[in-house]
């Protein structure tokens, strides 16, 4: 059976599996939840993600949610080295990366993202105290970003892994509303190579 997700197209979550998806060249049929009419908060929803958050999967019957762990699942089921399981060390150095994008740079650049963008779309003012807040600590964070990509391609080590991936949805959006977070050297180098790769540009603008 094809993988089925459910999910809503500009969200990043949603983007982060529909992108997975490309660059494994794993088959899906997508299913658009529709947030706006509350879909995702009823009952036969919340039976495939208990917290009424998208994406979520259905893959022959082994349902799963949380974009980062379906990531993990999709390149371990496919034996691929954005997951580089075989290898104990790369593993690890792997798990390194991916935790530096889940605790130093979602929670910076998703709430930029939602105050530039998901906000004025619900019609609410953004704030622009939280931005300047949001962008400094991020700014401080990418010069460390700066000092790791000066020793090696990627967060990993120099091929590329799921951690690098995972930073598409959200960087892109702070791209699209004017920072230009990624302008030092190893940072650029490192952001034109993961953003121009034909699985982004293929789910950037849809899934």
């Amino acid at each position: 059976m094809v993988l089925t997700i459910y999910g809503f197209a500009p969200t990043a979550g949603t983007r982060r599996i529909t992108l997975i998806c490309k660059e494994l060249n794993i088959p899906y049929e997508f299913v658009v939840v529709d947030l706006a009419a509350g879909e995702h908060k009823t009952p036969a929803y919340l039976e495939k993600q208990p917290f009424g958050q998208v994406p979520a999967i259905d893959d022959g019957g082994f349902k799963l949610y949380e974009s980062r762990a379906i990531g993990r699942y999709l390149a371990a089921k496919a034996g691929s080295p954005l997951l580089p399981n075989s290898d104990p060390k790369k593993l690890a150095e792997f798990e390194v990366a991916a935790s530096i994008e889940y605790s130093n740079f979602d929670p910076f650049a998703s709430k930029i993202a939602y105050e530039k963008v998901f906000k004025p779309v619900q019609g609410l003012a953004t704030d622009e105290a939280v931005v300047a807040e949001c962008l400094a600590a991020l700014t401080a964070k990418l010069e460390i970003y700066e000092v790791i990509l000066g020793k090696q391609k990627y967060l990993a080590g120099d091929k590329i892994t799921l951690a690098d991936f995972f930073h598409l949805p959200y960087g892109s959006i702070l791209v699209q509303v004017g920072f230009d977070v990624f302008s030092t050297p190893n940072l650029k180098r490192w952001w034109n190579d993961i953003s121009s790769r034909p699985s982004w540009q293929a789910v950037k603008d849809s899934a």
